[in-house]
């Protein structure tokens, strides 16, 4: 199944999103457990996405690919690293990636990302699928300059925006082995697969929740593979995983007139 939160004449809701052509399929009060529906339906073409879910956290994994940790001139961590990203980073598919007046170069990260469904604190690794909702996209935007220059990642990930995510939530997804492509402008950047994670789904939700309540609706974002770059005013990044589809932004400088284009949280 995939789940969704949109924008209609009538206001925002979650979804179940089915059929051809895609219907979006309102769901009374939230998506998690076994869902049930209003009644009311709109086409999926005739209402703007939103992020699938405000989370109460955004909880991210660092130096999850091999490959990527070479590229950033790090080593392997013998544990999961995590950070936070606070949720007002988040937006939604379509939605701008605003980029801060004072930070340059700013990069995209493509990552799979996992929603909690369940309340949850020190989950096994063999029960962790009992605890997610789904899978979703997300692209842990990060301005580099103010990473090194903190030595620490809350400012340089934290602005408003540098949370895309979308379109929707997939229930149904296995991520042992799927397919990760990030393009800019059309132009492939990154493509890896979630088997290359070193820390698998499982091992990080076991590790996170032995840190800390996990509760649902709240966001894994599981690392990003190599060929991070940045992005400028102008750009527009694609995330491609397959089973989920795409999530898409444009790039815009603050400052720049955002009024060509759609989105929202």
């Amino acid at each position: 199944m995939r789940l969704g939160r949109i924008a209609s004449p009538d206001g925002v809701a979650f979804v179940g999103i089915e059929g051809e052509p895609e219907i979006a399929r309102e769901i009374a009060e939230h998506p998690f457990g076994t869902p049930t529906f209003t009644g009311r339906s709109w086409p999926l073409a005739d209402v703007r996405i939103l992020a699938p879910i405000l989370a109460t956290k955004v909880i991210c994994i660092g130096k999850n690919y091999a490959a990527h940790i070479a590229e950033m001139g790090a080593e392997a961590p013998a544990d999961p690293v995590i950070f936070l990203k606070p949720n007002t980073a988040i937006v939604g598919p379509n939605a701008p990636i605003m980029l801060p007046a004072n930070a340059s170069p700013v990069h995209h990260e493509g990552e799979l990302a996992v929603v909690i469904g369940r309340p949850c604190k020190d989950v096994p690794a063999a029960r962790a699928g009992d605890y997610i909702l789904g899978y979703t996209i997300a692209n842990d935007v990060s301005a580099r300059d103010q990473q090194q220059a903190d030595g620490q990642w809350t400012r340089a990930k934290g602005h408003d925006t540098f949370c895309p995510v979308g379109p929707w939530i997939v229930t149904d997804l296995d991520p042992a082995d799927v397919a990760i492509r990030t393009e800019v402008n059309g132009v492939v950047r990154q493509q890896s697969r979630t088997s290359m994670m070193i820390h698998d789904v499982g091992a990080i939700v076991e590790w996170i929740s032995a840190v800390m309540t996990l509760l649902p609706g709240d966001l894994i974002l599981t690392g990003t593979p190599e060929g991070v770059g940045p992005i400028e005013d102008g750009d527009t990044v694609a995330i491609t995983i397959d089973g989920i589809g795409t999530l898409s932004n444009p790039v815009v400088r603050k400052g720049q007139s955002t009024e060509s284009v759609k989105g929202g949280t």
